[in-house]
C-alpha cells in the first residue's frame, strides 16, 4: 500500500480537483514527483495557482486514509491510478479522470468497452430490448459497462453475463454501499465476470451529486453510449451528452412513439445518434474504432431459440394482443373483444406461466423474457 499513498495525498490536496490532478501527473508522471517538485515548476502547469502550490507543500495525508487502506486490504479490492497498465484507457484521455478507481474483480485497461444506460423504471419492452441487445454484443467481445441502477442497467449487466461476457459497473457510491440492495447478487456476479468500480471512497453513499459525477466514467471509458428508454429528463441523457464531449458515439434504441419512456430516446435520433434495431447497427459504427472478433453466443433463454409452452387457441390470442408496453384489461378487452372474466383469468393463467407480466392498475404486457418467443 506505499506505493498507494501518495496518490490518496494528492487526491486529498484541497483545491487541487481531477482536472488539475490530471494537468499535474501528465507534467510530472507520478505524485511522488509533484510533491518533490519545486514551486516554480508546479506553478508552470495551467490553472495551478500560487495557493494551490502551498496547499501542496503544507497538506498532510489525512488519518482517515489508513483506516481506508486498512479496509482495501482486508477486503482485498484494488486500487488502480491513472498511470496503471489496468486503468480503462479511453478514460484516461478525458479531461477530468479519476486519479485513482477502487476495483472489485477484475478491470483491464485495453478492453473494448461499450456503455448501455436507460431509465430505472423501464418497461418489458425496455429491459428486453437492453438485455438482448448485451447478450448480442457480448459475442463481439465488447464489454458493457453500465451503472448498475435497476431497470436497463440491471438488464444490460444481467445480458452480459447471460452470453457468457465481461461487464463493468460504475458506482454512484463506495464499493461498501451496494446500491440498489437488491442487486446485491448481481454486484458479486459483476466482479466474477469483470469488475465493479467506483471513485469514491469505500463507504461513501449513493448521494444524488454522486450520479452524474459517475456518469463522465461510464462514458468516459467506453467507445460509445447506447440509450435504451429514456424520457426527456432522464440522467441516461446527461450520460449521452457527457459522450458527445468527450467524443464518443452516441446511439439510441426506438420505442413506441405513444411512450412517454421513449422520448428522451427519440430526441437523441432526432439530434443525430445513430438509431440502434440489432448489435450490429453498433458493430458497423465502431469498426473504424477496434477490430471484432465474433464469438460463438451461449444459447440463453433470451435467444430467439426460446420456445413458448403449449397455449390454447384463446391463450394465445391473448399472448400476441399484447404489446411490450402494458395496457389496460378494458382496452385489451375490447382490441380482441372478449369478456373481462374470462380475459382476467386467461391473464392470470399467462402470468403464471412467466409469459405476462401485470402492472399496478390493471395494466399487463408482455414479459421480457417471453418477448422473443412471439412469432
Amino acid at each position: 500500500m506505499d506505493s498507494i499513498r501518495p496518490w490518496f495525498f494528492l487526491k486529498s490536496v484541497p483545491g487541487v480537483g481531477n482536472l488539475l490532478c490530471k494537468r499535474l501527473i501528465d507534467r510530472f508522471e507520478s505524485p511522488g514527483n509533484i510533491i518533490q517538485a519545486a514551486e516554480h515548476e508546479l506553478l508552470q502547469v495551467n490553472g495551478l495557482t500560487r495557493q494551490h502550490v502551498i496547499a501542496i507543500k503544507n497538506h498532510k495525508l489525512p488519518a482517515s486514509v489508513e483506516a481506508e487502506l486498512a479496509l482495501i486490504e482486508g477486503k482485498h479490492y484494488r486500487i488502480v491510478t491513472l498511470t496503471d497498465p489496468d486503468y480503462p484507457r479511453l478514460l484516461r484521455e478525458i479531461p477530468d479522470p479519476p486519479p485513482l478507481l477502487y476495483v472489485y474483480g477484475r478491470l483491464e485497461g485495453d478492453l473494448a468497452n461499450l456503455a448501455v444506460v436507460g431509465s430505472r423504471h423501464a418497461t418489458g419492452y425496455g429491459l428486453s430490448a437492453a438485455k438482448n441487445l448485451c447478450e448480442s454484443l457480448s459475442a463481439y467481445n465488447l464489454t458493457i459497462v453500465s451503472g448498475m441502477a435497476r431497470g436497463i442497467d440491471t438488464a444490460a449487466h444481467e445480458g452480459a453475463l447471460a452470453a457468457g461476457g465481461n461487464t463493468v459497473a460504475v458506482l454512484g457510491s463506495g464499493l461498501e454501499q451496494i446500491y440498489p440492495a437488491e442487486n446485491r447478487k448481481l454486484y458479486h456476479r459483476i466482479a466474477e465476470n469483470g469488475a465493479v468500480i467506483s471513485e469514491f471512497p469505500l463507504k461513501a453513499k449513493p448521494e444524488a451529486h454522486h450520479f452524474p459525477i459517475r456518469n463522465r466514467v461510464i462514458s468516459g471509458m467506453s467507445l460509445g453510449v447506447v440509450v435504451v428508454e429514456a424520457t426527456k429528463k432522464s440522467g441516461s441523457l446527461i450520460t449521452a451528452r457527457l459522450a458527445a464531449e468527450q467524443n464518443r458515439e452516441v446511439f439510441a434504441v426506438p420505442g413506441s412513439i405513444q411512450s412517454f419512456k421513449s422520448t428522451g430516446t427519440h430526441t437523441l435520433i432526432k439530434q443525430g445518434a445513430k438509431l440502434v434495431e440489432h448489435a450490429q447497427d453498433i458493430i458497423e459504427e465502431l469498426t473504424a474504432l477496434v477490430q471484432f472478433s465474433a464469438r460463438p453466443q451461449k444459447k440463453t433463454a433470451g435467444n430467439p431459440e426460446t420456445e413458448l409452452p403449449m397455449l390454447s387457441d384463446d391463450e394465445n390470442r391473448v399472448f400476441h394482443a399484447l404489446e411490450p408496453y402494458p395496457m389496460h384489461v378494458d382496452v385489451l378487452a375490447r382490441k380482441i373483444a372478449m369478456q373481462s372474466g374470462q380475459l382476467l383469468s386467461i391473464l392470470l393463467n399467462l402470468e403464471l406461466n412467466g409469459l405476462v407480466q401485470q402492472s399496478p392498475g390493471k395494466l399487463f404486457s408482455i414479459s421480457p423474457t417471453s418477448m422473443t418467443g412471439r412469432n
